[in-house]
């Protein structure tokens, strides 16, 4: 969540310095990006991997 903020003020402040067009841009692209197969898994590994550091992960 805390990642997700950061990349709504960083879009924020990137588009009010650039214009609308270039923020729906910027907010194009980070969508694409998030959406992205290879991120989704990579982001689901990255999540498995602290869930067992923190031993919050599902344990059969």
């Amino acid at each position: 969540m805390k990642k997700f903020l950061l990349g709504v003020g960083v879009g924020y402040v990137l588009g009010t310095k650039a214009g609308r067009g270039r923020y729906e841009q910027i907010v194009r692209t980070y969508r694409k990006l998030i959406d992205h197969p290879m991120v989704q898994g990579a982001a689901g590994v990255a999540r498995a991997k602290l869930g067992e550091r923190t031993g919050r992960g599902r344990r059969a």
